[in-house]
């Protein structure tokens, strides 16, 4: 019965549409522009403390893309194959033949008029990356992404609960930003976990049963 009730949650896919712009709007609205115009800037790079929502962007980005019709790859730790629309998350983590393809890629998408979105943790100036990958990344458009203050967490939990098809009283979002871990990933997996948990007991969401899960 635990598998079966485990089951019942849809499964949550990032989006632009569920993305909490808080003061990303300005980010949110270009990457829409882009990926609906499929003219103008083809290039763009987006950096920004860790859990504040850059692989949410990219994949939300390459999601909508395939939804359109288009060719389009995501990509975290390695450089895909060239398409109409590309991301590349976590561009840090890539070594050195990686940057080399991600470089060719760069002027292969820039040649052919794809689009490729690229993540990272510092503004391109200050890349540990290969001079010319560096100078190419900060030849588009660049963005940093700003992480999210409580009230707009809160938002951002309510809205996942949503998605998920429970409701989330109050009390036990405000525990879960008091006591729980501050970056946004962390919560939601919190969330999720609190979800299950309530789903196998078949109780509603509740502080007693978020403390039992974040033991």
């Amino acid at each position: 019965m635990t598998q079966l009730l485990l089951g019942i949650a849809p499964a949550w896919t990032p989006t632009l549409d569920n993305f909490v712009a808080g003061r990303n709007a300005e980010l949110l609205a270009v990457l829409r522009q882009a990926l609906v115009a499929q003219q103008g800037e083809r290039g763009l790079y987006i950096w920004g403390e860790d859990g504040a929502g850059r692989s949410h962007l990219l994949q939300a980005a390459v999601g909508m893309a395939q939804v359109s019709g288009l060719a389009a790859t995501y990509a975290c730790g390695g450089v895909p194959e060239a398409a109409q629309v590309v991301a590349v998350d976590d561009v840090e983590q890539l070594d050195e033949t990686a940057q080399i393809a991600l470089f060719e890629l760069y002027n292969r998408q820039r040649e052919s008029g794809g689009m490729l979105l690229v993540s990272g943790l510092s503004a391109p100036a200050h890349l540990n990356v290969r001079d010319d990958l560096r100078t190419r990344l900060g030849w588009g458009l660049v963005y940093q992404i700003h992480a999210l203050d409580d009230a707009e967490k809160m938002q951002a939990l309510k809205q996942h609960a949503l998605a998920r098809g429970f409701e989330l009283p109050v009390e036990v979002i405000t525990y879960l930003l008091r006591h729980g871990r501050r970056d946004l990933p962390s919560l939601l997996a919190t969330l999720d976990a609190l979800d299950e948990h309530c789903l196998r007991l078949k109780r509603a969401a509740s502080v007693p049963l978020l403390k039992e899960v974040m033991r």
